[in-house]
């Protein structure tokens, strides 16, 4: 049976792949089963930090599988605590809990702000705002938090505790805030599944100063913005915003499943034994990996991914299509369905992703030039 047939039959038909079986990579470029080579400008949705097969990266996960692979929560491990010390020494955060998706990171973000909100105010602030066109995970209570209705059909009842309010919208904020018990505001700067719709400064250092007002934790969900996709660390870091909760996921270990939930001061010690865990979490060879990753994520490094992110926007706003989004994490407003761009783009050697109407770009952070300026010549002739 051929790869595609053996998939049909036995996985569970929850994704709609695209015509191509992708059996090896190397950096941005990967092969299909026919031979077929491609300029991959997904990055996994936003995961191979450094592209597939990355030596370093493969390096360090090999020298640490073979040592230990995994072990539990109830023993100290090296890579667990060395990335947690990166981690926090980069942030300025304070506390990291480990676990293996955004999803996870987000549910941890909920958590401590309903148990700081329960022991600072009271049980009954237990509510968390997030915003239309959110995305924040696919678990009962991430999809909660998701603010888009879409998400939710057919698996109500979802987890009870969540307001939806509208990016720049700082007057409905404010009311939200008024009539409800709050113990939390959750957002994506840019918000990728939803359209990579990056939100203003000034929004954003406003509802962080409602947040303090308030004794609100202000959390930010980095899970596809964070480790280096914005050309930043970190978005807040380049936005001037100071959160108390922060999750991140994707790209951390460059292509392992790892998601973590940074804490700042305030709220450092919310969690404490029992309230919270994770068999896989700060998993030895996923925290060798990460670690490989971040380490080499330098200024140099991350001012040429926004260097790669402005040459995408110029050539594409030259080519008169409006673009969205940060760094490496780009939206472009299409003319023809955004189906058959990516069609054409496929046909054509270059990977794709959409976010509702938009083409989405997510290349691999250190993508040649020669590559990126192929695929976005490439993306150009399938717009036009």
């Amino acid at each position: 049976m051929s790869i595609k047939s053996t998939d049909n039959q036995y996985v569970a038909h929850t994704y709609k792949r695209f015509d191509i079986s992708i059996v090896k990579g190397e950096g941005a470029l990967c092969w299909d089963d026919s031979g077929k080579e491609y300029i991959d400008m997904t990055s996994g949705i936003g995961v191979n930090s450094f592209g597939y097969s990355d030596p370093v990266w493969a390096d360090a996960v090999a020298e640490q599988a073979k040592l230990l692979q995994h072990t539990s929560n109830l023993y100290y491990t090296a890579p667990c605590a060395e990335l947690a010390e990166i981690l926090c020494t980069r942030t300025g955060m304070s506390k990291v809990f480990f676990g293996n998706s955004g999803a996870e990171a987000n549910e941890c973000a909920v958590k401590v702000a309903r148990k700081y909100a329960a022991e600072h105010k009271g049980e009954e602030y237990y509510n968390i705002i997030t915003f239309n066109k959110s995305f924040h995970g696919r678990t009962l209570t991430t999809l909660a938090a998701t603010g888009q209705d879409g998400f939710h059909h057919l698996f109500t009842p979802l987890t009870e505790g969540f307001l939806y309010s509208d990016a720049e919208d700082i007057e409905g904020l404010e009311k939200l805030v008024r009539d409800n018990k709050v113990a939390g505001v959750l957002l994506e700067t840019v918000q990728g599944e939803g359209g990579v719709n990056l939100m203003s400064t000034e929004f954003l250092q406003a509802v962080e100063k409602l947040c303090r007002d308030n004794d609100i934790l202000f959390m930010i969900d980095e899970v596809q913005t964070g480790n280096g996709r914005t050309g930043s660390l970190y978005s807040y870091r380049q936005l001037g915003l100071h959160p108390d909760v922060v999750s991140t996921a994707k790209g951390l270990a460059g292509g392992l499943p790892m998601g973590a939930c940074l804490m700042n001061e305030k709220c450092a010690d919310v969690l404490s034994y029992g309230d919270h865990g994770s068999t896989f979490g700060g998993n030895p060879v996923c925290a060798a990996a990460a670690i490989s990753v971040l380490n080499r994520m330098d200024d140099a490094f991350l001012a040429e991914v926004k260097k790669k992110g402005d040459y995408i926007r110029e050539k594409l706003t030259e080519a008169g299509y409006a673009v969205s989004g940060l760094g490496l994490m780009v939206g472009i407003t299409t003319e023809k369905p955004v189906s058959e761009v990516l069609s054409k783009c496929i046909e054509n050697g270059v990977l794709c992703l959409s976010a509702k109407e938009k083409l989405r770009l997510l290349p691999p952070l250190n993508i040649a030039w020669d590559q990126l300026e192929k695929a976005v010549a490439v993306i150009i002739e399938a717009l036009n």
